[in-house]
């Protein structure tokens, strides 16, 4: 009887495999990348719901995202693109190397655009777009520390002289100078972002490219390809700012959004990850975050390497290596890298045996391969659905000699003479043999073929990068009359200055003329500052729309998310917020739209948290309205030491541009808002502004009809004059505490027979500004009558002390006592904050009415006034504790 035999069903699920990824491929070739990725997300979504575990890792090999047989041919002129780039090469080390021997310690750095040059060279050839018909083209954040070889390309392109380049920081010459890295502030027609405080260019990129649809999505600009580029460092990702709101840009889709790391290795001291690999660290950070992921990690000259390589050990041993160990490789040379990487399997030393150890030395990783690049960049503009990030590998210090890939390329300022030497041979840089020996910047003639390709290319993407231009807009600010609801007074009614803001915001937003310029931010507070009603009138920024009915859709003020929402709500997130401010502070440059933004957050959150944003929101000559809510240390109740801000005006008054005011009633707020829209808009100036708001409900008085609008701009005015004759005293307020001292102002009268004049102070830092402006011109022209101050002016013939008090630190009033003869007694809330209520944190920092009479009195003693048995009777009706410990330690 014959044997019954069977056929192993492992070969038909072999062959039924092996069909699956031929049809796959197939596909691929015939529809390309993107519909794989669609495919395998779909097959994905459908082994969930299957209930098969359908695991994705978010690090794949550590080799090119695109093979080699995906790429495509280079479009340029790679022969004189390389010649290019060795120019820049050689003038931004000229710059940096040429300063530093004349001026030794002046600063600059060399390696990173070493690294970085590649990188920007195919972008600035290819990609970097600048403009789209009419539209503003493509912004790019560039690494702050690469600044020269930016300048260098602006020298090529006749943008820059050689006295430029000659006077690289060196800007307070009688010639023109650079600026040490990208500063608007400094010059305004060249650079648009400043990204060299690490982390806030990465930030403000992705706030940039959401905003860029905001716009969009509301019909206030054309929608175009433009991109925003942002060029950043390794080790910068250590920065959380920089890495922080990537999943923003998942969430919002902003395939006009790409990174480009620059994976050096190397941060400012040493290996960014020496025990890891910081490229597979950064893949799957961004890949888990929902990005697309592109690797550029291996040249072409590798390519070989991995086809004569059939075992695959030459990736496995690149995946056994750290980035301390790539270092080493690159910093030691052919020798070392044969012995001590190819040494470890004698299958490796086999492959490249034929390689001499200067031939392996100069073995390219993929992020100075311009044909990488460019496949790289290419599959980014492409990618549709959501944000790209390409991670580049790169040398610092790459071509530097002994310089390069070593732990303290990042300091190195200068080359000698034959480090000199050695880099122009090692980049065959056509620079005559004079000039290099001297170490200068030289530019080809105009007609040479390198300029002519150079200009070409700029002239095919719409003109030069980087460039800031401001267009001139028409734009005419309301005017007083159109706030006449607010000048009007609350009519007895208890209100808050937010409440009031919050009104006036409404109507603004209703006009005809710049309502649609309007920009409200706020982060995850609306309900707090009664942002409800605004919500419900404009509705909040989705770029999806409302996906879902609210639970509230039944009631008159329901959450309300539009496609064409004007409040972005940010979320808890002060830094995203800023950013988001910044994006609409500088969109009159940026878009040729005035952007009004209207950012309200908690004063203590603002310039104390995101202080350096805000600095380079004033470097970028931004504009714009931040609205420090809940503000005050003592106005805040209930919340205590973190929330409770006393100094929020002392940070606000070190950032030059800003114009910081505390307002105690809502008609002063009018008034700053009004000359705000005037200055900032209409006039073009290029400040922004700070106001306080509070959350204690008083009435509001009606503007008098006499109201001194000025006063109000430039820091003091007379609120209300002492009720008996002249006032034999002082007494300065601001914000809530204005109300405190108007209090002061009765019972002195009352109780003591003493007569006070009552002036609010709405900005110690204006009136302190224009003290120092007065007392520097009085010094200058000696011969010349002296000017007098604001404060001294409004004060005039004004007697007696002058009793000062704030919900701010003493320091805000104490900054005008060199121009007030003695005369200030300073009040405020220096220290921790308290939970409690009003009445109990203003007895405790010694800001209330009766603590404003006891200081009155007490000086008043000082002069001889006022007995001392007096004053310490009243101390006792007034219920002060004399032997308490100072607040400002308690």
């Amino acid at each position: 009887m014959a044997t019954k035999t069977t056929v192993p069903v492992v070969n038909d699920k072999q062959a039924e495999i092996a069909e699956w990824i031929e049809a796959f491929d197939e596909m691929i070739v015939a529809e390309g990348p993107q519909q794989g990725e669609d495919l395998m997300e779909a097959l994905r979504a459908r082994a969930r719901e299957a209930g098969l575990s359908a695991q994705n890792d978010v690090t794949t090999p550590y080799k090119n995202t695109i093979p080699k047989h995906d790429e495509v041919p280079y479009p340029g002129d790679r022969d004189l693109e390389r010649r290019i780039e060795a120019l820049l090469r050689w003038n931004a080390m000229a710059m940096v190397h040429g300063q530093n021997k004349k001026d030794a310690g002046i600063g600059g750095h060399i390696s990173t655009y070493s690294s970085l040059a590649t990188l920007l060279e195919v972008g600035f050839n290819h990609f970097f777009r600048a403009k789209y018909g009419e539209q503003p083209g493509d912004f790019v954040y560039f690494q702050g520390h690469a600044s020269p070889g930016v300048y260098a390309r602006a020298f090529l392109e006749g943008r820059l002289s050689e006295q430029h380049l000659a006077n690289f920081r060196h800007e307070l010459r009688d010639t023109p100078g650079l600026s040490s890295y990208p500063h608007p502030w400094l010059m305004p027609d060249f650079w648009r972002f400043p990204t060299v405080s690490m982390g806030i260019g990465p930030l403000n990129a992705i706030y940039q490219a959401r905003f860029m649809r905001y716009l969009e999505n509301r019909s206030i600009i054309e929608r175009t390809d433009r991109k925003v580029w942002a060029f950043v460092g390794d080790g910068e990702t250590d920065e959380v700012d920089t890495l922080g709101a990537i999943g923003l840009a998942t969430r919002e889709k902003l395939d006009n959004l790409i990174f480009v790391v620059n994976c050096n290795l190397q941060r400012l001291d040493g290996p960014v990850r020496g025990n890891k690999r910081i490229i597979d660290e950064l893949e799957g950070v961004f890949r888990g975050a929902g990005w697309n992921v592109i690797k550029v990690i291996w040249g072409s000259d590798w390519d070989a390497l991995f086809e004569r390589d059939h075992t695959g050990l030459l990736l496995k041993r690149m995946e056994e290596c750290v980035d301390g160990d790539f270092q080493a490789y690159k910093a030691k040379g052919g020798a070392y890298l044969r012995q001590h990487f190819f040494g470890k399997y004698p299958e490796l030393l086999t492959l490249v045996e034929d390689k001499t150890d200067e031939e392996l030395s100069r073995l390219h990783r993929g992020g100075h391969d311009s044909l990488k690049i460019y496949n790289a960049y290419k599959r980014a503009v492409e990618h549709k659905g959501g944000p790209t990030v390409i991670l580049a590998k790169t040398v610092k210090g790459y071509g530097l000699g002994t310089t390069e890939a070593r732990n303290a390329s990042h300091q190195e300022k200068k080359l000698t003479d034959e480090g000199v030497v050695a880099f122009v041979k090692r980049f065959d840089i056509p620079v005559p043999e004079e000039q290099a020996k001297n170490g200068k910047p030289w530019k080809p003639a105009d007609d040479a073929p390198e300029i002519q390709y150079l200009q070409a290319r700029r002239a095919e993407l719409g003109g030069y990068l980087p460039q800031r231009t401001v267009k001139p807009f028409d734009f005419t600010a309301p005017t007083l009359e159109f706030f006449k609801e607010w000048m009007a007074g609350s009519k007895g009614r208890e209100v808050s200055t937010t409440m009031g803001f919050v009104a006036m915001l409404r109507n603004l937003l209703k006009d005809p003329k710049i309502g649609k310029l309007i920009v409200p931010i706020v982060p995850d507070e609306g309900r707090t500052f009664g942002l409800e009603s605004v919500i419900k009138q404009v509705g909040i920024y989705a770029s999806e729309g409302q996906k879902y009915i609210p639970h509230d859709s039944d009631m008159l003020l329901s959450y309300r998310e539009e496609k064409d929402g004007q409040v972005l709500e940010e979320g808890i997130t002060e830094a995203g917020s800023m950013a988001s401010f910044t994006a609409a502070g500088t969109g009159y440059a940026n878009y040729n739209v005035p952007t009004i933004p209207f950012y309200m957050y908690y004063s203590m959150f603002g310039f104390q948290r995101i202080g350096d944003m805000v600095w380079a929101f004033a470097d970028s000559r931004g504009k714009g309205f931040l609205m420090g809510g809940t503000a005050g240390r003592t106005t805040m109740l209930g919340e205590g030491l973190q929330h409770q801000d006393g100094h929020s005006h002392v940070l606000a008054s070190t950032v030059p541009t800003c114009l910081s005011y505390d307002p105690a009633y809502v008609y002063e707020l009018v008034v700053v808002v009004q000359d705000g829209l005037r200055r900032m808009y209409q006039e073009n100036e290029q400040v922004f502004y700070y106001i306080t708001m509070y959350n204690e409900d008083y009435v509001m008085p009606e503007a008098p009809a006499n109201l001194d609008t000025a006063g109000i701009l430039r820091g003091i005015y007379k609120f209300k004059p002492a009720a008996k004759g002249a006032g034999t005293v002082q007494l300065f307020g601001s914000g809530p505490i204005l109300n405190e001292v108007v209090k002061a102002q009765a019972i002195l009268s009352e109780k003591y027979n003493i007569e006070a004049d009552v002036w609010s102070v709405t900005s110690y830092t204006e009136l302190r500004r224009n003290a120092l402006e007065t007392e520097r011109w009085n010094r200058l022209h000696p011969a010349q009558p002296e000017k007098k101050s604001t404060v001294v002016e409004a004060l005039g013939n004004a007697q007696g002390p002058i009793i000062a008090a704030s919900d701010y630190m003493k320091v805000m009033p104490d900054s005008l006592a060199p121009w007030l003869g003695g005369r200030l007694v300073a009040l405020g809330t220096d220290g921790f904050g308290r939970s409690d209520n009003r009445e109990n944190l203003r007895r405790h920092f010694e800001v209330d009415a009766n603590a404003i009479v006891a200081a009155t009195l007490s000086r008043l003693v000082r002069e001889g006034k006022v007995k001392a048995k007096v004053a310490e009777k009243a101390f006792a009706d007034l219920g002060i504790q004399t032997e308490l410990g100072d607040p400002a330690k308690r």
